[in-house]
This record gives C-alpha cells, sequence and structure tokens, in this order.
C-alpha cells in the first residue's frame, strides 16, 4: 500500500498507515489522521469509486454532517490493476459498535436526509434500491424469529402503499449500524456510500427503526407523507432481516458473518413490530 501511494502520491505515502478490518466491496486503510484508501476487491467496486469520486464533493458541501470526500481518484498500474480511492477520514466509532443513545440524533438524522433528498442533474446514477422486491426474503430467518404473519403484514402493506410519483431524490441506500459513525451517543457521521443514486427516499427513511432508539420523533422531524413511511417500513423490514441473516452467519463460523449484528436486527424488528 505504502509503495503504490509512493508512486502516485508520494506527498502521502509517509503518513502513518493503518489497516481497517471489514468491508465487502474495498478494502480501507486509514492514512494519518484525517485520510483514508480504499482499494476494490473485485472487479465491479471501481464503478463505485468513479460514482463516488464524481459526485460526493458536491453534495458533502450541501450535508450538515461530516462523509467520505474523494480527494484522489488513484490509477491503475502494474502493482495495482484497478481504480482506488483516497477520501477523508469520518471520525467517530461505528454504530454496530457504538450505538447511537442521544434521542436528538432522530432530529440530526432527519436534518442530514432532508438536505441530502435533493433533486439530482439528469445524468445522477439511478439507485438500485428505490423499489421494494416482491418479497422481503430471508425466509429461513422469518422462520427463525417466529414472526412470519407479522413481517408479512408490513411487507404486504408496504408493496400495496402508493408509488413515489414526484422528482427522483439522492439516496445514500444502504443505511444501516456500520455505515453510520457515533459520538458520545449522537450521530456524527456517514460514510460508505456505495449505493449512492437517485430514486424513492423510502429506502433511507427506513432508518429510523435501524439506526434510531425513537422512530417516531424522526418521522415527525423529518415530515414524511404516509405512504412513504409504509413503504419505509418495508425496507426497514428487510434491512433488520439482513443484520439478523448476518448475525447468524457469524455464529455459524460463516466468512463475512458479524455476531454482534443478530441483536441490532432484532432490536429493529422489535420496533417495526
Amino acid at each position: 500500500m505504502r509503495t503504490l501511494l509512493g508512486e502516485q502520491y508520494p506527498d502521502l505515502a509517509d503518513l502513518p498507515l493503518k489497516e481497517v478490518i471489514g468491508g465487502w466491496g474495498n478494502q480501507m486503510w486509514r492514512l494519518g489522521d484525517d485520510l483514508a484508501v480504499r482499494l476494490p476487491r473485485h472487479a465491479g467496486a471501481p464503478q463505485v469509486l468513479h460514482r463516488e469520486h464524481r459526485w460526493l464533493p458536491d453534495l458533502a458541501d450541501q450535508l450538515p454532517l461530516p462523509i467520505p470526500v474523494p480527494r484522489h481518484l488513484g490509477a491503475p498500474s502494474d502493482r495495482f490493476p484497478r481504480t482506488w480511492l483516497v477520501t477523508t477520514w469520518v471520525h467517530g466509532e461505528p454504530a454496530d459498535h457504538a450505538p447511537i443513545s442521544d434521542p436528538a440524533a432522530a432530529d440530526v438524522l432527519a436534518g442530514f436526509l432532508h438536505a441530502l433528498h435533493t433533486g439530482a442533474p439528469a445524468d445522477a446514477p439511478v439507485s438500485e434500491r428505490s423499489t421494494l422486491p416482491a418479497s422481503p426474503g430471508f425466509d429461513e430467518v422469518q422462520a427463525s424469529v417466529g414472526r412470519v404473519d407479522e413481517i408479512r403484514a408490513v411487507w404486504e402493506d408496504a408493496l400495496a402503499a402508493p408509488r413515489w410519483d414526484r422528482a427522483p431524490v439522492w439516496l445514500h441506500g444502504d443505511l444501516h449500524p456500520a455505515n453510520v459513525v457515533v459520538a458520545d451517543g449522537m450521530l456524527a457521521g456517514v460514510v460508505d456510500f456505495e449505493e449512492l443514486g437517485v430514486g424513492d427516499p423510502a429506502n433511507d427513511v427506513a432508518a429510523a427503526w435501524i439506526l434510531l432508539p425513537e422512530p417516531e420523533r424522526f418521522l415527525a422531524a423529518y415530515g414524511t407523507d404516509e405512504a412513504t413511511v409504509r413503504r419505509a417500513r418495508g425496507w426497514a423490514v428487510t434491512r433488520a432481516l439482513f443484520l439478523i441473516a448476518m448475525g447468524i452467519n457469524g455464529e455459524k463460523g460463516i466468512p463475512g458473518g458479524k455476531t454482534h449484528w443478530g441483536p441490532i436486527g432484532h432490536a429493529a424488528l422489535d420496533r417495526l413490530l
């Protein structure tokens, strides 16, 4: 990693370098106090980095919380054959290790999403997470938690809700506890914009149940319509089931599983149901 930096950004090569454990699409290193380096793990990931490099700097200027702002787009080379990225580092602890506990975080998240959920240029990427799938999936997980009928009722109500019929807005697209950071119980930043795109804000509104101890306070502060809340509950169901599934995988020792995500998913499901 240090040699790669020395070849393309020699002014950064002597900064302290520490590997950050985790991440599916990219491997990350912290670089000095205020930067990070992301290297794609697979062939499709460089497209994500190009998208972030193109759009995040402008979005960062309008957002009230810190996000990773791309600084340098590394070129493929003989040493590493894919595009890579140097971004700013967002200070704080991931919420899957330091949960949000301050009730006022609901107001902070509402303010952040109000600022993010704005119109985008015609050439902005379309989010792949804007339309609910036919089912929430994770059938074995649903059976394991013993609340299949309740889950189905929320899901069917989400599918029956009127669709988003206004102009698409910018979405984060993947707001779960590992993708926000916390300081002293308060939401302090948002990270991992790999799913950045435009679409239905319901996907992000689902974070009310996934991240916050008081979802109702967020919904009041954000001020969305009933149909969007219904669709958001559907997104929150599938995200809670995903967290539980990752917890089960961790208990089984499956690579990529995260045992500590299970209780987070169960708590989110309890808030929903």
